[in-house]
Parts: structure tokens; C-alpha cells; sequence
């Protein structure tokens, strides 16, 4: 099942969605931006209850 967050562009700051699928676990990938096409660095992590928090950062950022 797809969910769909909200994120902001690390580079351009414009506002998008995303879907994440939460089925498969914490997951690590790269998006491009569909505003500015830069590459974004996309964590997603599972708590407990199984709520999704993405993590958006710059490609190059630690």
C-alpha cells in the first residue's frame, strides 16, 4: 500500500509529494526533484506503530 508524504526540497525548497511504500521497511533512496531535478537523498523510517517519517536531505549532505 502506497502512502503519501509531504517533503521539502533540500535544494529549491518547493513543497512535494511522495509516495512511500511502508510495507517493505526502512528504505533509503535517491528522488529526483520534480521541480529543480536535483537528486534527494530519501530516508524513510518505521516506528513501532508502523507510522512513516521521511528524512529529506541533499544528496552530498551526511
Amino acid at each position: 500500500m502506497l502512502d503519501f508524504l509531504d517533503i521539502h526540497c533540500p535544494y529549491c525548497g518547493e513543497p512535494l509529494e511522495i509516495a512511500v511504500d511502508a510495507s517493505a521497511g526502512d528504505q533509503a533512496y535517491i528522488e529526483d526533484c520534480q521541480v529543480c531535478c536535483r537528486p534527494i537523498s530519501i530516508q524513510l523510517i518505521l516506528d513501532d506503530a508502523g507510522q512513516a517519517q521521511v528524512i529529506a536531505r541533499a544528496e552530498n549532505d551526511a
